[in-house]
């Protein structure tokens, strides 16, 4: 395995490299001086499961539409075919999961794959370039399967003009270079990849350039109310961003990222109580839509200003499971009887409690402090309510007491928060009994995820004067919607914050700018709370170290193995 870093002498290496694939494959010693970078490569292909004598070409589902990095490199690609050559070399363009784009010319053996992953195919350079972020060789006995040991093959990544990240990459293969690296094509690898990220960056300052000029179309005269938005940009006049709420706002991005697949012209719907119209007109370049401008009208007998403040926080979400569970709980505490309120925490039992009953009215105990209760009882007073938040912190002596408590007075007004967990006592469990009948378990945010986009602005602080509210992409909420967060409503309010406090960029928020965790997504089974933590820090030390997965082992205390396996354990 080779980088521009790392360039051996390949005349003198190459014959023990392909003696050692063979004793490797065969399950026999290596020979001394194999470089433990490619050992770690065949052995990661022998634990994805990959067969060296792999001949069928690895088959993807097909792409829908075409991609934009492909839209973008096909006039560059189409320039640079002819330099190929006949019958030499392969050109190959994938995007930033490996999968194949697009393909010219031909290499013996390298075959038509669709997919570059090193799960499909094992190790090769496209693979490597991905991992480093800079051009990378492989050539011959380096390769895992059997078909590519005669290949020599150099890739180059794409990288975004705006976020740095990479997009895809660009290879070259051709049959195996005597001469070993740097491969003869790799200068002319990059000068394409050169030409394709100025395309790229050209491409990006025109899209702006139109938004700007529509928005500046748009915004002649006098208080004239115009937002211009492309999903990435957003541009917002001084009498619109005195009509904008969050609500329109997020309607107006999600219109703008349907506009490049369908005809959005005319008014769009906005939520009830907008005190606004807003008529929309595409942003075109070159054929297609890039964007949107909203011309805004305040309506003749606007609705009511809304407060200064969010709704609370805690009665937001129009989900059936939440609705239920903040109906009964309304409907119980009308009696002056106990009542449980349990559900994992960060679901907002305590927060629920006192949006119910007002601060005034109540008298808060917390067994996380006062686990025997001796300062709540004895400060208790008969005509508050008492709030007893993590029950299943409660020692021994509180438990009895409670139960005491409840056995002489049972209409006492006591409102119980418990977390499940570990299993309860026998005293414990007695309190709980007592209180089921009486009960509200609250539902987890994932079985409420629909609840997600309206507790957004809720959670988010107030912008500074003169600041737009904070927004999202459709891409950053899909992927808000598919994490089970398992810190509940409390873990979505600490991601918000962090972003609303901490972000030095304009336009809604990105998926790449949200947290490691949030951003890859679930594991595709449930995990258990430890799981989830070994997840994320995982993730933030791979984050931390450019991906590189050796680097991480080392981070962690690990063996790469043991990295390898559980990467592999938390995808399945």
């Amino acid at each position: 395995m080779t980088t521009t870093d790392d360039l051996p002498a390949a005349t003198t290496a190459r014959p023990s490299l392909r003696l050692a694939r063979e004793r490797f494959l065969s399950g026999r010693p290596l020979p001394q001086g194999v470089p433990e970078e490619v050992v770690a490569a065949w052995r990661r292909a022998r634990f994805f499961g990959v067969p060296h004598d792999l001949e069928e070409p690895v088959a993807s589902p097909p792409l829908s539409g075409e991609s934009a990095l492909l839209g973008t490199a096909r006039p560059v690609l189409d320039r640079i075919v002819p330099a190929l050559g006949v019958g030499g070399s392969l050109l190959v363009l994938t995007d930033e999961r490996l999968r194949v784009l697009w393909t010219a010319g031909s290499a013996p053996g390298f075959g038509a794959c669709t997919d570059l992953s090193e799960q499909e195919v094992g190790h090769n350079s496209a693979a490597l370039a991905l991992r480093t972020r800079s051009r990378a060789e492989a050539h011959g006995p380096e390769h895992f399967l059997d078909r590519w040991q005669d290949v020599s093959a150099v890739s180059v990544p794409v990288l975004g003009p705006e976020s740095g990240q990479v997009l895809g990459t660009l290879t070259v293969a051709s049959r195996l270079c005597a001469a070993g690296p740097p491969h003869p094509q790799a200068a002319f690898a990059e000068a394409t990849v050169a030409a394709v990220e100025t395309e790229l960056r050209a491409r990006a300052g025109r899209g702006e350039r139109a938004l700007l000029d529509a928005y500046v179309r748009a915004a002649c005269g006098p208080d004239r109310a115009v937002a211009a938005l492309d999903g990435r940009n957003r541009l917002v006049s001084d009498a619109a961003q005195r009509l904008l709420t969050p609500e329109v706002l997020g309607v107006l991005e999600r219109t703008a990222a349907g506009a490049r697949h369908r005809d959005v012209t005319g008014v769009v719907r906005l939520p009830e109580g907008a005190g606004c119209t807003a008529r929309v007109t595409p942003v075109r370049l070159d054929g297609g839509t890039i964007g949107i401008v909203a011309a805004l009208e305040p309506l003749d007998d606007p609705a009511p200003t809304a407060p200064d403040s969010p709704p609370p926080v805690t009665l937001t979400g129009s989900s059936v499971p939440w609705r239920h569970a903040v109906g009964r709980a309304a409907e119980l505490v009308r009696s002056e009887e106990p009542l449980l309120l349990s559900g994992e925490r960060g679901t907002g039992k305590s927060a629920l409690a006192r949006e119910l009953f007002g601060p005034d009215l109540v008298q808060v105990a917390d067994a996380a402090r006062d686990a025997g209760l001796d300062q709540a009882l004895s400060a208790r007073r008969p005509d508050r309510l008492l709030l007893l938040r993590h029950a299943e912190r409660l020692a021994q002596p509180g438990v009895a007491a409670l139960n005491s408590l409840l056995d002489q007075h049972p209409d006492t007004r006591l409102l119980v928060t418990y977390t499940p967990g570990a299993p309860a006592g026998p005293c414990l469990q007695r309190l709980l009994d007592k209180l089921s009948a009486r009960s509200v378990t609250l539902p987890p945010l994932r079985e409420r995820t629909e609840d997600i986009r309206e507790l957004l602005p809720a959670l988010t602080p107030r912008p500074a004067p003169g600041q737009p509210p904070l927004t999202w992409t459709l891409d950053a909420l899909r992927a808000l919607e598919a994490y089970p967060w398992p810190g509940n409503v409390t873990e979505l309010a600490h991601v918000v914050r962090a972003l609303s406090e901490h972000r030095r960029v304009g336009g809604p928020v990105r998926r790449a700018e949200l947290p490691d965790a949030v951003r890859e997504g679930p594991a595709t089974r449930p995990l258990s709370p430890m799981e989830h933590a070994e997840r994320a820090a995982i993730l933030e030390a791979l984050r931390r170290h450019g991906g590189n997965k050796a680097r991480t082992a080392v981070a962690l205390g690990i063996g790469r193995a043991t990295l390898y396996r559980k990467l592999r354990e938390y995808r399945r």
